[in-house]
């Protein structure tokens, strides 16, 4: 009489019929973009504000702008694209991690075989996906209202973009892990309107008052405008805004390294 053979996974390798590791950051970054995608309220945040602020500015001239001889155009949209980064890396990526950390979905998935680097990489992933898609509308709104970017900057721009989503990815992930789901939601809202308004994103720093516009050009919103801005304009990024964009991702990523609570 013979007996079957009995196999036992080998304790050294835990999660072994996990899928690989690509498949599952790249579905937790796929739910991620979805997730953002179909919520209204996160539209109006990523989509809606930054093609109204573009469109708005253009057409409204009762907002005077010194566009330093550019048409009014090519002086806004680098400005409004660095507007989008802010609004999905800081304002929705909080938002959305604050309230799963609070319904216990972050405690849930780092104990999966995702774990807790898996699931950080498929929010990074979705943030820079939903980025694609506002760039697409923007770019798209900004050359139909006579948009003439800076062709050689268009490289510069996009490592611009990535430094900014580094930043404001580390600020959002800090914030939604150290403060409660209610207090994220009127934080982040209101972080955002703040930096617009005077944060040296639309309004180049060096144009905002003299004392208020050195702190703003120290300030992430004000140091992606001014990539954006040399990047899409002059074709060159400076070196200043750069440096204060690596500054600002490892400060805060330290920062949240150290605070951030999952649960």
């Amino acid at each position: 009489m013979s007996t079957s053979a009995t196999t036992v996974p080998d304790a050294g390798t835990p999660h072994a019929g996990a899928a690989p590791t690509r498949r599952r950051i790249a579905a937790q970054a796929s739910f991620e973009t979805r997730a953002i995608l179909r919520n209204g309220e996160q539209i109006l945040v990523t989509i809606l504000l930054p093609l109204f602020l573009l469109v708005g500015l253009d057409r409204v001239h009762a907002v005077e702008l010194d566009t330093s001889g550019a048409t009014r155009i090519d002086f806004l949209t680098p400005g409004v694209l660095a507007v989008a980064v802010m609004s999905t890396a800081f304002t929705s990526q909080a938002i959305a991690t604050a309230f799963d950390r609070r319904n216990g979905v972050l405690r849930l998935l780092a104990t999966t075989p995702l774990g807790r680097g898996g699931l950080l990489a498929g929010k990074v992933l979705g943030v820079l996906a939903v980025e694609v898609v506002q760039a697409v509308v923007l770019v798209v709104a900004a050359l139909v209202l006579g948009w003439h970017p800076q062709a050689s900057g268009i490289p510069l721009a996009i490592v611009a973009a990535l430094l900014g989503t580094a930043a404001f990815t580390s600020l959002a992930l800090l914030v939604a892990g150290t403060l409660r789901a209610e207090g994220v939601l009127a934080v982040a809202n209101l972080l955002l309107v703040v930096l617009i308004v005077a944060g040296g994103v639309l309004v180049p720093p060096a144009h905002l008052a003299s004392g208020w516009g050195h702190v703003a050009a120290l300030l992430p919103s004000g140091a992606l405008g001014d990539a954006m801005r040399g990047a899409l304009l002059d074709g060159s990024v400076p070196v200043g805004p750069v440096v204060v964009l690596l500054v600002w991702t490892v400060v805060l990523g330290w920062a949240t390294r150290r605070w951030f609570r999952w649960q």
